[in-house]
């Protein structure tokens, strides 16, 4: 069975999300929710605007496997087992709130300038719902069957979508459990897959305009979600930095990777700067996001020719969690209003590479301006 709804763009406008309990589950609510329903009519606009910010239509696609239509079956989920309304309905709250810490992370040091505005503006443009197991295939070197994510572009007309609708994500709620293997990300276009993938040029459909797909987990919070994102940033960015052609004992003397994150082919901190998703200026080991550990940083005054004016941090400075974290991280980015240099050229802002990924490439739009 397939539901399809088309949803009204702006979603994040809802409202602050609130935390409720149902049974042992949390679940996100976010204020005024009904948004979610209303019918959209407008034609998408197909000229992508110059940016910033940079405009992002999005697709939903959620897959809730059930038998009798009423639960969710955890023989074919692993480990979700919960009513099909009460998972539609976290998938809905989980998409607002994700567009809404999307669009914050992307205001540069907005933990300092409350008025410092966003890079990325999100906006959904179709949702589809399908009550079945997600397509699998065997794929080598898998414990587990892979999602085909072929056969879900041409269930859900993922080209069409991208071609005729200039849709740039494409938004996929589904479940893990053990059971199945995905991609957090996945790219496909003229320019190739840059994503936290496998990168095969073959699994998606290629189109004349680039788009990334998200897969997610209903069985988890906005966290995950979030380092989906995370993750591909970092992957489009160290591809503009050329780390992928530098030698391993080149890579601290990278612009993102040496220089912004702080660190080297040990993926650890080896000089304590704004650090990367997994490892926090003051980590000792990946996802310590909690370490109360004090380093001297220079993040809030990064600057890339040297050190800038240091501080004495620790997790206290983003709430000692991951969400926390990804949201201070991302804020460093440089992005709308920064004033940052590099051997006497300034910083691009970094947030095109998501936002307008096919004309940057195409401009060779690198990390410093040319």
């Amino acid at each position: 069975m397939i539901r399809s709804l088309v949803r009204v763009s702006r979603i994040a406008q809802a409202g602050r999300p609130q935390l409720r309990r149902r049974g042992s589950h949390d679940i996100l609510l976010v204020m005024g929710c009904a948004m979610l329903f209303a019918a959209c009519t407008a034609a998408p606009d197909q000229e992508r605007p110059s940016g910033p910010p940079w405009e992002i239509p999005v697709m939903v696609v959620r897959y809730l496997p059930t038998s009798d239509g009423v639960v969710v079956d955890r023989s074919v989920t692993g480990d979700w087992g919960e009513s099909v309304t009460y998972t539609r309905r976290k998938t809905d709250s989980l998409t607002a709130a994700l567009i809404a810490a999307l669009e914050d992370g992307s205001r540069y040091r907005a933990y300092i300038d409350s008025a410092a505005p966003p890079s990325l503006r999100y906006h959904i443009v179709h949702t589809e719902e399908r009550l079945e197991p997600l397509p699998t295939f065997d794929k080598p070197g898998h414990d587990v069957p892979m999602t085909d994510y072929g056969a879900l572009a041409a269930a859900h007309d993922f080209a069409g979508r991208v071609e005729d609708e200039g849709v740039n994500e494409v938004w996929i709620w589904g479940y893990h459990g053990g059971v199945i293997d995905l991609w957090e990300s996945n790219m496909a276009g003229p320019w190739g897959d840059v994503s936290n993938s496998d990168r095969d040029t073959l699994d998606l459909p290629v189109t004349s305009r680039t788009y990334t797909v998200y897969h997610y987990n209903y069985q988890r919070g906005l966290t995950e979600a979030i380092e989906n994102h995370m993750h591909q940033l970092e992957a489009v960015i160290n591809a503009a930095d050329g780390r992928d052609s530098t030698p391993d004992d080149a890579w601290s003397d990278l612009l993102f990777w040496g220089k912004f994150v702080g660190s080297d082919i040990s993926h650890r901190i080896a000089s304590p700067r704004c650090g990367w998703s997994h490892f926090p200026p003051n980590a000792e080991r990946d996802y310590d996001w909690a370490n109360r550990r004090f380093v001297e940083t220079d993040c809030e005054d990064w600057r890339p020719d040297g050190m800038g004016a240091t501080q004495r941090i620790n997790c206290e400075r983003w709430g000692c969690t991951g969400l926390g974290w990804f949201r201070y991280w991302s804020q460093n980015i440089p992005g709308a209003g920064h004033v940052l240099s590099y051997k006497g050229r300034p910083l691009t802002n970094w947030w095109r590479l998501i936002g307008d990924y096919d004309g940057a490439i195409r401009e060779e739009y690198g990390l410093v301006e040319r």
